[in-house]
């Protein structure tokens, strides 16, 4: 399946994919098989990257936190996190390279008590300072409970638009899609202090796939 983001690009690739093959095999280019070989990676590298599998939780807990991306896990530490809580948290950061999928995904079931973009800069992902300093937006979740978790989308050095669905008061459930980012990012969770940490610095992810934490 084609994630909502992606079908434009979808359509007009393959739009000017099929244009430039049948005009290149009309005129006999010499040009023709070359010229084929490379629009057509083009064209899966572009269906590749807007893919959007079907990865449905087939038991919801409340207090898991599944992975909201697809990745590498590139950061696990404790930090101030001054925008929202203004307190110590849990950062746990995963990195998407432009062969992961890219849609993202509620980790946990709530209500969105805070939805903020920020314009920034695009500095490569992994940079520690990508988090502050990036185009980014920042989600907070606040399940049946009374716990919050927040998710930052960041945009990587490729990357020049997030998109991000989510909006104060809107119901997350579990697994939804809340957003996309273009071409390249990251996405870090900030946990509560004491949450149970279940990955590993440089361990693969799956959105909906793998359960990143427990909430204690």
């Amino acid at each position: 399946m084609i994630h909502k983001e992606g079908k434009i690009w979808v359509a007009s690739v393959l739009v000017v994919y099929l244009i430039s093959i049948y005009y290149l095999n009309f005129t006999k280019s010499p040009l023709y098989f070359p010229i084929t070989i490379i629009t057509t990676a083009i064209v899966l590298l572009i269906i590749n990257f807007f893919r959007n599998p079907d990865r449905s939780i087939e038991q919801k807990n409340e207090k898991f936190i599944f992975a909201p991306a697809d990745g590498k896990v590139v950061v696990i530490e404790e930090v101030e996190e001054n925008e929202f809580f203004k307190d110590r948290r849990i950062q746990v950061s995963i990195f998407m390279n432009p062969l992961n999928v890219h849609v993202n995904r509620y980790p946990i079931s709530g209500i969105v008590t805070y939805s903020k973009y920020h314009a920034g800069k695009y500095l490569v992902a992994w940079d520690p300072k990508a988090s502050s300093e990036n185009e980014r937006t920042t989600v907070v979740i606040k399940n049946d409970r009374g716990q919050e978790i927040l998710l930052r989308q960041i945009a990587g050095a490729l990357a020049r638009r997030i998109c991000c669905y989510a909006k104060i008061q809107d119901k997350a459930v579990q697994g939804d899609d809340f957003g996309f980012i273009k071409f390249g990012s990251r996405v870090d969770l900030f946990l509560p202090i004491g949450t149970k940490i279940n990955v590993k610095i440089d361990q693969k992810v799956f959105g909906n796939g793998v359960v990143i934490a427990e909430l204690t």
